[in-house]
């Protein structure tokens, strides 16, 4: 593996701590000067590497979040045999993340989404594009077995919207029922798709 510079591992480490406050206290709670005090990065490095500020920051977040799904949504895929197996590995670790934080790591894409996505258009792109490479993850999946005449799109984003719409209700209800309903739901949906092990 490359190891990073250290300008690319600053700017690196600037971005997973916006990343990681955005889930705690949301995008407006995420101050540039908490996100130097927690990243232990110098302060005068925030508008070199971001120098278009909190937004240009908030993005790269955004963008670091949606590579991290991405990659444990393709990692989970190769490492599972059927459909309702790959839903059950996704599920557990989202649970995971929720009990670990004590129902304070929700997704940060939906956080910044209602927090600024209507008033910063390059937050708004940021969320957009994160959103479009997890649907096109599961499409990418549920093509290699559905046949020419699904709705695969339509159900990749149903799949994002249920997962999404979970966790919100989770840290709401501080439960994590609602996770366990899109499970059962994604379940009968990949069951009538046809997929490999899927519950019919």
């Amino acid at each position: 593996m490359t190891s990073l510079s250290k300008g690319d591992a600053t700017r690196q480490r600037l971005a997973e701590s916006m990343l990681e406050l955005i889930q705690t206290t949301g995008y407006h709670g995420a101050g540039l000067n908490a996100v130097l005090e927690h990243s232990a990065a110098p302060k005068g490095s925030l508008y070199f590497h971001f120098p278009g500020g909190k937004s240009e920051l908030g993005s790269a977040a955004i963008a670091l979040t949606a590579e991290q799904f991405t990659s444990s949504i393709t990692t989970a895929v190769a490492a599972t045999s059927s459909t309702d197996e790959l839903i059950d590995v996704v599920v557990h670790e989202l649970t995971r993340q929720l009990l670990s934080s004590d129902y304070r790591a929700g997704c940060p894409v939906a956080a910044v989404t209602l927090d600024a996505g209507a008033d910063d258009e390059q937050l708004r792109t940021a969320c957009s594009e994160a959103y479009a490479s997890w649907i096109a993850t599961f499409w990418n999946y549920l093509v290699t077995f559905a046949d020419d005449t699904a709705d695969t799109e339509g159900l990749a984003t149903s799949a994002v919207c249920l997962i999404e719409g979970a966790l919100v209700v989770c840290r709401a209800q501080r439960s994590t029922e609602p996770l366990e309903s899109a499970s059962r739901t994604l379940k009968t949906l990949l069951g009538a798709l046809g997929g490999p092990g899927a519950t019919r």
